[in-house]
């Protein structure tokens, strides 16, 4: 079928128009940069599913040691973990917040939003540094187990993504704001609002894993054939 929709374009409606039934429409002007945002998730969720396969299999060594189920393992007690993890959850509501606010034309209330998820997103960062900070004082260093060196591993190339975003998403509202075209923030928002709400997901896995204990660990390795 779509042989023969290529067969059907028309070149002289122009680059940003499309035939439907007959009727020249307006194409989609975000449909590249939603594909690209797919590409980009989809690659993101390759390199964390490699990561984490790879985890599972060094955990069969005997010099791994698991971050989690004594007592005085650091996170056997996840309390530092569920704080981080609720400043991140509150950053994706409030781009959440933010854009059902654009698409209403509340540009007061969709600002306030992106504001929080910015502020958020940075603490969530501060607070994750602040994490690392806490356990080289336990003396959970990089180099003495294999899964300090994952859990620094990942959360570090997780906060890059998040960093990432953050300098996307100020893009996206200086352009706006620059050309005065408030009323499409919502397009681009949306975008937006989609890779916070995957870097989250992303993160409550890499939290699941990191906090498991070692029969949990061996188990899932077990199934990976490891």
């Amino acid at each position: 079928m779509n042989f023969f929709k290529t067969l059907g374009t028309k070149p002289w409606l122009g680059p940003t128009m499309v035939s439907t039934a007959g009727v020249a429409v307006a194409a989609d002007p975000l449909a590249a940069p939603r594909t690209a945002l797919r590409f980009i998730m989809g690659i993101v969720s390759v390199l964390f599913f490699l990561f984490i396969i790879t985890f599972l299999s060094r955990s069969q060594y005997p010099d791994f040691q698991a971050l989690a189920g004594q007592p005085w393992q650091p996170f056997t007690d996840p309390s530092r973990l569920w704080l981080n993890t609720a400043i991140l959850a509150l950053s994706s509501l409030a781009m959440q917040w933010g854009l059902w606010s654009a698409r209403r034309d509340q540009v007061n209330r969709a600002v306030a939003g992106i504001s929080a998820a910015v502020f958020f997103a940075v603490a969530f960062l501060v607070a994750q540094l602040e994490l690392w900070r806490h356990l080289q004082t336990m003396g959970y260093y990089v180099n003495t187990n294999p899964a300090n060196s994952y859990f620094y591993l990942l959360t570090a190339v997780h906060g890059l993504h998040v960093l990432g975003g953050l300098m996307v998403l100020a893009n996206v509202v200086f352009r706006v704001w620059y050309d005065g075209a408030v009323a499409r923030l919502s397009s681009p928002l949306a975008l937006c609002t989609h890779y916070w709400h995957f870097l989250l997901g992303v993160w409550l896995l890499l939290f699941a894993v990191l906090t498991s204990r070692a029969e949990t660990i061996n188990m899932l390795a077990a199934l990976c054939g490891f």
